[in-house]
C-alpha cells in the first residue's frame, strides 16, 4: 500500500503549533501574558534559536493573515457612531504624534552625520506602533473602553493611515523615483476606496447579513464573514490602503449589522490561531548571538526608542486636553515599534535605505530591540494602568466612546436563556411574570427579531461559543436555561458553560428520556424531558377511562410528578421550578401542605402540591417593593407578602380567587393559614 507523502511544510506548522501551545501554556503558568509566550517562542523555535522552524516565509504569510483577522475584530467592536466620537484624536493626536516621531529621530541622526533621507526613513519604522500587540493587550485585560485605550486607538488608526504615504515615499528616499502627484493620486484613490466601503457598511452590508443568517447554517455564515474581510482587505489592498487597515474598515461594515457579535463569535477561533502565528513570526527575527554580542547597544536603543514614543505620544494626547495620567498612559502603550516597520524596512532594504544608514549592524540592531520592546509592551502597559486614574477628567466637549463588551450590562443573578424556540418562549413569560432578570441568546434571526419585538434582551449568535455566553454574563449568572432540540448542541454548551463557571446550575430541556443520563453526565444539573411529559398524560387519560375522579386522578399526577422530582412536570414548569430550586428563589420546588392541625377547617382538600410562582411576593418583585415575610397559595402557587407587610398581596389573593389556604415558606416554618375559617392548619 502506498502512503501519501507528508506536505514539506506540515513539519515545521506542526512544530510551530505545538512548540508555541507548550511555551504560551509554560508563560501562562508564571502568570505571563500569551503574546510574550508567543514572541518566546518564536525565538526559541526559530531559525535563530533551536531550528524547529526553518521557511520563515511561510510563516511570515501566515503572520500576515493574523493581522488581517486582529484588525477585523477590532473593526467589528467598533462601529462609525463610536470611531466618529475619536476623529479628533486620530487626525489631530495621530498627525501631531506621527509628525514628531519622524521628526525628532531624523534630527537626531543628522547630528550624527546621517542623511536626512535616512534619517526620515528610519522616522517611519519608529513612528509606528504595533496594532496588533496593543489591541490584542488591552481586549486580553478588558482596558478598551478607557481613555488611555481609546487614545492610543485614534492614533493607531492615523497611524495605519500614514502608512500609504510612507509606502509611497519610500522609492522615493532611495531614488527610485515618484512624484508628488503620484502621492497625490494615491491618496485619492485610497479617500473613495474608504468612502465607498462605508456607504457599504450603511446601506447594503446589514440587509445581506440578515438574509444569510436566516439560513441558520454556521458554515455559510463563517465563509460569509471570511469572504467581507478578506475581499474588503483585498479591494482596498489595491488602492494602496494597507491590509491592515482594509480589515479594519471591514469590521466597521459588519459592525453597522445586528449580527456583528455572531460574526465575532464565529471569526474568534481563526483569529486566536493566526494572530498567534505573527507573534511567532516577530520572535523568530531576533538572533541571539547577535543581542548578546552587542547587547548595550541594543538596549540603549530601546531606552531611546520608549523614551521618545513616550514623549511624543503623551505630548500629542496631553495637547488635545486630556489629563497628564491619560496622556502617559497612551505613550506607554504605544512605546513599541510596529509590525509594518518590519514591511517598510525590507522595502527599503531593497533599494538601499536601512535603519541609521547601518547596513548589518542598523539591520540587526532594529530588529532586536523592536522584539525586546515587544516583550515589554505588557509591562509598560502595566504601568501604564496603573498611572491611569479613572477619575482623570475628560477634555471638555469628548465623550467616551465604550465598547459595548457586555451585552448584558447591569444583569446579575440572572437566568441566560440559549435558544428562543417554542418552550423557550414560554419559560421567558414566565420569568417575565415572576420579575426574574433573564437575557436570550439565539441563532435564529426571527426569534431574535420576536424577542426584540417583545422588549426581551437577546443576543444574537451561537451559544456554544465562549465568547457569545461570556457576552451572557454567564459568569454571574444565577442559571443556564438550553432549550435547543439538538442534543449535541446542547452538549458543547454545556462544556463551554462549565468551562466559564464550574458551579452554574444547568438546566437542559431534551425530548427524550434516553438522553438524561448524557446530558447529566455532561454536566446538566436538571434534564426535563418531554416525554416525560406525555407519558404522565398518558396515564392521566387512562385513569379517567376507567372512571377515577377526577380529584383523584389529580392527586396522584401530582404525587407522581413530586415523586420523580422536577423532570416529570411539564417542561416549561420544571425548567420555572428548577430555577427556583437551583438558586434564583432559594425555595424547594413544589411546596406540600402537611396539617399540623387537621380538623381545624374543611378546606384542606381544596389544597394540591404546588410549584411557587416566583422567588419573592410577585406584585412587590413587580414594583421593586419590600415584603417582610411570604405565603404561598397552596390552590395555585401564588406567592404574596403576608399581612404583617404593608402591601398584604397574600390577603389580596385570597380576596380576588376565594382560594382559601395559603402556607408560609419562610425557613423552618409549615404552618398554613386559612382565611375563611381564620384558623391556622
Amino acid at each position: 500500500m502506498l502512503l501519501a507523502a507528508t506536505p514539506a511544510f506540515f513539519g515545521e506548522i506542526a512544530a510551530l503549533v505545538v512548540a508555541s501551545a507548550l511555551i504560551a501554556y509554560l508563560c501562562h503558568r508564571l502568570g505571563i501574558m500569551p503574546i510574550v509566550g508567543f514572541l518566546v517562542a518564536g525565538v526559541v523555535i526559530g531559525p535563530m534559536g533551536i531550528g524547529l522552524v526553518e521557511d520563515l516565509e511561510l510563516v511570515n504569510e501566515a503572520a500576515e493573515v493574523g493581522v488581517v483577522l486582529l484588525l477585523f475584530t477590532i473593526g467589528i467592536e467598533f462601529s462609525l457612531e463610536k470611531l466618529a466620537k475619536i476623529q479628533r484624536l486620530i487626525f489631530g493626536g495621530g498627525g501631531l504624534q506621527v509628525g514628531l516621531a519622524m521628526a525628532a529621530t531624523m534630527g537626531i541622526l543628522v547630528l550624527f552625520g546621517v542623511s536626512w533621507q535616512i534619517g526620515l526613513f528610519t522616522g517611519f519604522l519608529v513612528a509606528l506602533s504595533s496594532t496588533a500587540i496593543v489591541l490584542k493587550m488591552l481586549g486580553d485585560r478588558g482596558e478598551m473602553d478607557r481613555p488611555y485605550a481609546q487614545a492610543g486607538l485614534g492614533l493607531l488608526i492615523f497611524q495605519d493611515l500614514a502608512i500609504i504615504v510612507m509606502v509611497l515615499l519610500v522609492p522615493m528616499l532611495g531614488g527610485a523615483g515618484g512624484t508628488a502627484l503620484d502621492i497625490g493620486w494615491a491618496l485619492g484613490k485610497a479617500g473613495l476606496i474608504i468612502v465607498l466601503v462605508l456607504v457599504l457598511a450603511r446601506r447594503i452590508m446589514p440587509k445581506f447579513l440578515e438574509a444569510v443568517a436566516r439560513t441558520c447554517s454556521p458554515e455559510l455564515f463563517l465563509l460569509t464573514v471570511i469572504g467581507i474581510c478578506f475581499g474588503t482587505a483585498y479591494l482596498t489592498s489595491l488602492a494602496g490602503v494597507s491590509l491592515s487597515l482594509g480589515a479594519f474598515l471591514a469590521g466597521l461594515i459588519v459592525s453597522e449589522s445586528r449580527f456583528s457579535e455572531h460574526a465575532m463569535g464565529e471569526i474568534m477561533p481563526l483569529q486566536i490561531l493566526f494572530s498567534a502565528t505573527f507573534f511567532v513570526s516577530v520572535g523568530m527575527l531576533l538572533d541571539l548571538g547577535f543581542l548578546l554580542e552587542h547587547l548595550p547597544l541594543v538596549l540603549g536603543v530601546v531606552l531611546a526608542v520608549v523614551l521618545l514614543k513616550v514623549i511624543t505620544t503623551a505630548f500629542s494626547i496631553r495637547i488635545l486636553g486630556y489629563s497628564m495620567p491619560v496622556a502617559l498612559a497612551s505613550g506607554l502603550i504605544l512605546a513599541q515599534i510596529g509590525e509594518f516597520s518590519f514591511v517598510l524596512a525590507r522595502a527599503g532594504g531593497e533599494i538601499g535605505l536601512y535603519p541609521a544608514g547601518l547596513e548589518g549592524i542598523g539591520e540587526q540592531t532594529f530588529i532586536a530591540s523592536t522584539v525586546i520592546v515587544m516583550i515589554l509592551t505588557p509591562v509598560l502597559g502595566w504601568a501604564g494602568a496603573r498611572l491611569f486614574s479613572r477619575e482623570a477628567p475628560l477634555p471638555a466637549g469628548t465623550d467616551e466612546p465604550a465598547l459595548d463588551h457586555q451585552a448584558a450590562e447591569g444583569l446579575s443573578d440572572h437566568v441566560v436563556v440559549a435558544g428562543y424556540g417554542a418552550s423557550a418562549r414560554r419559560l421567558v413569560r414566565v420569568l417575565q411574570n415572576a420579575g426574574i432578570p433573564f437575557i436570550v441568546t439565539t441563532l435564529s434571526p426571527e426569534g431574535a427579531n420576536e424577542a426584540e419585538a417583545a422588549g426581551v434582551r437577546v443576543l444574537r449568535g451561537d451559544y456554544s461559543r465562549q465568547h457569545i455566553l461570556e457576552l451572557t454574563g454567564i459568569a454571574r449568572a444565577r442559571a443556564l436555561v438550553v432549550a435547543d432540540d439538538h442534543t449535541a448542541m446542547s452538549h458543547r454548551v454545556i462544556q463551554v458553560a462549565k468551562t466559564l463557571k464550574p458551579d452554574l446550575h444547568i438546566i437542559v430541556r431534551t425530548r427524550y428520556i434516553a438522553e438524561i443520563e448524557h446530558l447529566h453526565a455532561a454536566g446538566a444539573s436538571c434534564v426535563i424531558a418531554e416525554e416525560m411529559e406525555s407519558i404522565v398524560q398518558l396515564f392521566a387519560q387512562i385513569l379517567q377511562d376507567v372512571g377515577t375522579p377526577a380529584s383523584q386522578i389529580e392527586a396522584i399526577v401530582n404525587g407522581v410528578r413530586d415523586g420523580d422530582y422536577a423532570s416529570l412536570l411539564e417542561p416549561e414548569a420544571a425548567v420555572a421550578a428548577s430555577l427556583v430550586d437551583g438558586g434564583v428563589g432559594g425555595m424547594h420546588h413544589t411546596i406540600v401542605l402537611e396539617p399540623v392541625n387537621p380538623g381545624a377547617c374543611s378546606h384542606i382538600a381544596r389544597t394540591r402540591p404546588v410549584v411557587p410562582s416566583t422567588s419573592g411576593c410577585e406584585e412587590c418583585l413587580r414594583t421593586g417593593d419590600h415584603w417582610v415575610h411570604l405565603r404561598v397559595c397552596m390552590t395555585c402557587g401564588h406567592v404574596g407578602c403576608c399581612d404583617s407587610s404593608k402591601n398584604k398581596h397574600a390577603g389580596r389573593h385570597y380576596l380576588e380567587t376565594d382560594h382559601p389556604i395559603a402556607r408560609s415558606i419562610e425557613p423552618g416554618e409549615t404552618w398554613a393559614w386559612c382565611y375563611v375559617d381564620e384558623v391556622i392548619v
